[in-house]
């Protein structure tokens, strides 16, 4: 069976299309597009050029659907929808005008379903999942396979951006409002009986910070994870000169060269905060665990 799943992120909106079987799951498809939600609310609200902007991307991602020929489709939201005063009637609009219903998940569903999708890919059996997104960050912890708790936070790599940083990349007063931040949304992370050697990371700050991994110390391809120290010399490269930290953007992920450096901060923060030394970044996240949760599970 073949099934398509949406994902109106607060960055970016992303259809994946899938060959589903009882036990397993093959990608087939996927397309992205840049909508930034994130910078369509105001005083709380999306605004009706947001929710225009995301229609547009769900039109596009119906038509493409059409010349495909499936009909099978599961779409969600996760900040881009959840953290808006205007949840019900948005929600409303989008799917009366792409004629599919639209699901917006709970900061614990999104955070529980972005971890069994990351472990489709990622041996681990206890530790800590993080997944950055563009207004929120989720993190589980779990132990032998089973989650100790799922928590979802209001800080995203374009909302630090968006509250924090005056032009496109920060300079020290940017960085200095943007620690602040991490402080205040972040300071009150769950300690850890243990520190947590490993991370499992998802979305696409960590897969950007990935590849820019592999650019700055020319690490192959098939390379999944960042060290601490790699980290960290990685965000003091950037950091050193805004020049250096823009070919390095452009030649990595250029689509990402405002939102890099502040997702970059959080994932600092984070593996800091638990003394990791290693992050693994999955190829799955919560797209795979919904399919698998919400779609597989009933085959």
């Amino acid at each position: 069976m073949k099934h398509a799943v949406i994902d109106i992120g607060s960055n970016s909106m992303r259809l994946t299309v899938y060959s589903v079987e009882k036990d397993s799951f093959t990608v087939l498809f996927k397309e992205k597009i840049m909508a930034g939600l994130a910078n369509y609310i105001e005083h709380g609200t999306l605004t009706e050029e947001g929710i225009q902007r995301a229609a547009s991307g769900l039109l596009s991602f119906a038509k493409t659907l059409k010349h495909l020929e499936i009909t099978n489709i599961s779409a969600f939201a996760t900040a881009s929808l959840r953290n808006v005063h205007n949840t019900q009637q948005a929600t409303a609009a989008l799917s009366d005008m792409v004629g599919f219903p639209i699901q917006v998940l709970s900061g614990e569903e999104e955070a529980t379903y972005g971890y069994m999708g990351a472990m489709q890919d990622v041996s681990m059996s206890s530790g800590l999942f993080v997944d950055i997104g563009g207004a929120s960050t989720e993190l589980v912890e779990f132990e032998d396979g089973m989650t100790n708790q799922a928590i979802s936070y209001p800080i995203g790599s374009l909302k630090l951006y968006r509250d924090c940083v005056k032009r496109i990349l920060p300079g020290n007063g940017s960085y200095a409002r943007m620690e602040k931040a991490l402080k205040r949304e972040l300071g009150h992370l769950p300690t850890p009986a243990l520190p947590y050697t490993q991370i499992a990371a998802v979305g696409g700050s960590a897969r950007a910070a990935l590849k820019l991994t592999r650019t700055v110390f020319q690490l192959p391809q098939t390379c999944r994870t960042i060290t601490d120290d790699q980290l960290n010399e990685v965000f003091s490269l950037l950091r050193s000169d805004q020049r250096t930290a823009t070919d390095l953007i452009l030649k990595s992920a250029p689509e990402r060269l405002h939102t890099l450096i502040p997702g970059l901060m959080i994932l600092r923060y984070i593996v800091k905060t638990f003394e990791a030394h290693e992050v693994i970044v999955s190829r799955y996240g919560v797209r795979e665990g919904y399919l698998c949760q919400k779609v597989q599970s009933k085959l």
